[in-house]
């Protein structure tokens, strides 16, 4: 695969947490990060700024790019398999000009995937088999931001009510881009939401693949732990200090999905 020499596009840092990623929901909740865990950092690094138009940040904890809505995080580690296979299948971003990235990441040699009728709906491959759905709307503020994460289960129902209850977010419907229809979802602050999509068969849980787990920023993580808490969910690891600057705490969802809260008192700033 062929880089383009200069990034794409560049975007703004910002100091606080809630400054990177949208304003919290009533439940104090934004989406935070996707990690992904790879065979070489530089290249899903260079991959993520350089083709799909992310910002690095002056992270020395975890490499990290930046999109207006998310953290793209990255980890050097063997994994047993992609995405696709797991319950999140992809992730999706938005682009101002599709047409103009499409004719980009073309003569750039990446590999692009478009099969449905809408000329403004398609895939992007990262390396490690990582899946970005794009999508094309002319409206929007910025040349690129987060849309969605999308999630493959046996129990579409199951899922939207624990995800709207577990972090605050009103379950409803999104129209689909690849066809007619609508699409069950939970909608997170953003203009971005948690997508399910029915699959007859019952897929692997996230942890160890290369998307191993989604992250969400909370605001007061201690006070909301005892919220998850008070509703019967479990915590793998309970709220510690992961670093001078972050709290974390992990838990699992009851059909596989690793998820990671975090609260940072500070972020880093774009690298230069």
């Amino acid at each position: 695969m062929k880089l383009p020499l200069a990034p794409v596009l560049a975007i703004l840092g910002a100091a606080s947490a809630f400054g990177q990623f949208a304003p919290p929901n009533d439940a104090g909740v934004a989406l935070g990060h996707i990690h992904l865990f790879v065979k070489d950092v530089a290249v899903q690094q260079r991959f993520f700024t350089e083709v799909m138009g992310g910002t690095a940040l002056n992270n020395p904890v975890n490499p990290t790019v930046q999109f207006p809505g998310v953290w793209i995080m990255f980890r050097k580690a063997d994994t047993s398999g992609p995405p696709e296979g797991s319950m999140v299948n992809h992730f999706g971003f938005t682009y101002r000009d599709l047409p103009a990235m499409l004719a980009k990441w073309k003569a750039a040699g990446v590999e692009v995937v478009q099969n449905s009728p809408n000329p403004l709906q398609g895939y992007v491959v990262a390396p490690d088999g990582v899946r970005i759905e794009v999508f094309g709307d002319p409206s929007i503020p910025v040349p690129v931001r987060m849309d969605h994460i999308h999630i493959y289960t046996t129990d579409v129902a199951g899922m939207q009510e624990w995800y709207a209850k577990a972090f605050g977010g009103p379950p409803g419907k999104r129209p689909r881009v690849s066809r007619p229809g609508w699409t069950d979802c939970v909608f997170m602050p953003g203009n971005i939401n948690l997508s399910f999509q029915p699959d007859d068969k019952k897929l692997a849980p996230t942890k160890g693949r290369s998307l191993d787990h989604i992250g969400f920023e909370v605001k007061n993580l201690d006070a909301f732990a005892k919220k998850l808490e008070a509703q019967g969910i479990k915590l793998d690891v309970p709220v510690r200090q992961a670093n001078p600057t972050t709290k974390n705490a992990f838990l699992t969802d009851p059909w596989g999905i690793y998820i990671e809260l975090t609260e940072h008192s500070s972020v880093p700033a774009p690298a230069e």
